[in-house]
């Protein structure tokens, strides 16, 4: 039960909410019939979890397990690991957000006069750059826990 719990559950979630994504890339659905289905696929998933949470089928924890839980609840340890996945996560995101903007315009900028690519590669960096001090703060958060 433990590789299951382990390796096999999380992949087949996976699989799950990506299947109108495999429907849209092979041509089978409209981009606006696979954007309803992802959106009812999250909806469900996360529908299912929040029942899981508060419906808990008994007797799957041990208490070994429930000690853990117990010992982590009462540490801050659990919020350094959200604050540090908040971090790196908003900021990839960020970062994305300022890359998926500022490329192209590089990219235009170059093609009119090849002479401004030191110029326009500084902008992209800058939007990557985001990306990184999320990644330093993450680190940082970590090694004070």
């Amino acid at each position: 039960m433990n590789f299951l719990e382990i390796a096999l559950m999380p992949l087949l979630v996976l699989c799950i909410i990506s299947l109108p994504f495999i429907a849209l890339f092979s041509r089978k659905k409209s981009p606006k019939k696979a954007k309803n289905a992802i959106i009812l696929n999250l909806c469900s998933f996360f529908a299912v979890m929040a029942l899981a949470v508060i419906f808990p089928i008994g007797g799957l924890i041990s208490a070994e397990t429930a000690e853990a839980a117990a010992q982590a609840v009462n540490s801050n340890a659990g919020l350094a690991y959200i604050a540090a996945a908040l971090a790196v996560g908003l900021g990839s995101i960020g970062c994305g957000i300022a890359v998926a903007s500022g490329a192209p315009a590089a990219i235009g900028a170059v093609a009119e006069e090849p002479k401004s690519f030191a110029k326009s590669l500084i902008f992209v960096a800058l939007g990557e750059g985001v990306a990184l001090y999320g990644f330093i703060i993450a680190f940082m958060i970590i090694g004070k826990v």
